[in-house]
């Protein structure tokens, strides 16, 4: 991205709390729909042009999801396993101290890498605000991570695809990089609704069977040994061979900038569904796009955990978060895909989010 354009960013601060070291950045991207809406992620080697970019996938995200949020993200240079967790806990504590005065007025927080519910208590209570951020403990009204809103919406992204595609969900293979969070629910709710996932991977390999995956006892089999490699029956490959398999259906959901140009020739999956965040650059999805090979982009098919931000932010329950995840990543789906013979669906969906905005900031002019 060019670091500034019509759209923004509004503000970047860089933070420096002398006592407890802490270094901070905070990116407000936009604010032409409603306050920044991003995570705080704790890193030592967070730069102010990471935070950029990625409060402006958040822009997008938002713009797209139809939710009265801007783009933002914030990141604290620290290693969380080189300092203790009342250390931690005073470095979120001082960041919070200074951006209170844009806190929740142009700036909402959320977890991200490295933070959690705990570290959110602990930003609200600062701020003086429950809407300061979202992803709050449960006590507080918060929609715990443990449900899978992202997740969900990946599997339903990917059963709207495959629709689109004509291909029955119940005759459907998947196969689907990484078994956390995200990976983990798509597979169970793809499971759920029929279809038939034939390889997982995580950071130890690739366990695959044709026959089909056992959900239960995939999730049993990681819980017990660490790893999916060891569920059986099945046969165990390096992880990045997962991208080469004969699927109708490719879910990466873990590790960024997966599918390198080099790979293009070598994909054989007919639509890939994309779980994690930027698991391609956009020309390679382009490319994908010209043989023909259906991509679902990031912002779109992982919008639900914004969309669950929102209905905590709002008060709402579990079944409002599901209901209107369902509802938003379908409906932004079946768009985008029913605009793109001409053009790759990323094409089509930074199209309708950038004229979104857009006409959201001539109106406020």
């Amino acid at each position: 991205m060019n670091e500034f354009d019509e759209f923004g960013p509004e503000k970047i601060l860089s933070i420096y709390h002398p006592k407890t070291g802490m270094h901070g950045i905070l990116v407000i991207d936009s604010t032409a729909f409603g306050p920044g809406k991003g995570g705080i992620r704790m890193t030592p080697t967070v730069t102010v042009y990471e935070v950029m970019k990625l409060a402006r996938a958040m822009t997008w995200k938002c713009a797209i999801a139809e939710l009265p949020f801007g783009g933002a993200k914030s990141g604290i240079v620290a290693d969380v396993k080189q300092i203790t967790k009342e250390e931690k806990l005073a470095l979120i504590k001082a960041f919070a101290e200074a951006v209170k005065p844009l806190c929740p007025s142009q700036y909402i927080a959320a977890p991200d890498m490295y933070t959690g519910e705990e570290e959110m208590e602990l930003f609200s209570k600062t701020i003086g605000s429950k809407k300061a951020c979202t992803g709050k403990p449960k006590s507080m009204g918060g929609l715990p991570h443990e449900l899978g809103s992202t997740g969900f919406g990946v599997a339903v992204a990917a059963k709207v695809a495959a629709e689109h595609a004509c291909i029955d969900l119940r005759k459907m293979t998947v196969a689907i990089e990484g078994f956390g969070n995200v990976g983990s629910f798509a597979a169970k709710h793809l499971s759920d609704w029929g279809a038939r996932i034939i390889a997982v991977s995580d950071s130890k390999g690739c366990i695959y069977n044709k026959e089909g995956i056992d959900f239960k006892k995939l999730e049993e089999v990681k819980h017990k040994t660490g790893s999916v490699v060891n569920y059986r029956p099945g046969s165990t490959m390096p992880n990045r061979e997962i991208i080469k398999l004969d699927v109708d259906m490719l879910i990466p959901a873990a590790v960024p900038d997966l599918i390198k140009e080099a790979d293009v020739n070598k994909i054989k999956a007919r639509i890939i569904t994309e779980g994690s965040n930027i698991p391609m650059e956009p020309f390679i999805e382009e490319l994908l796009h010209r043989q023909k090979i259906m991509v679902v982009p990031d912002f779109v098919a992982n919008a639900g955990g914004v969309i669950s931000s929102y209905v905590e932010y709002i008060g709402g329950n579990e079944k409002t978060m599901f209901a209107m995840v369902e509802k938003k990543i379908s409906k932004n789906t079946k768009v985008i895909l029913e605009q793109s013979d001409d053009r790759s669906p990323r094409e089509c969906a930074m199209d309708i989010a950038k004229n979104r905005v857009r006409k959201k900031c001539n109106c406020r002019e």
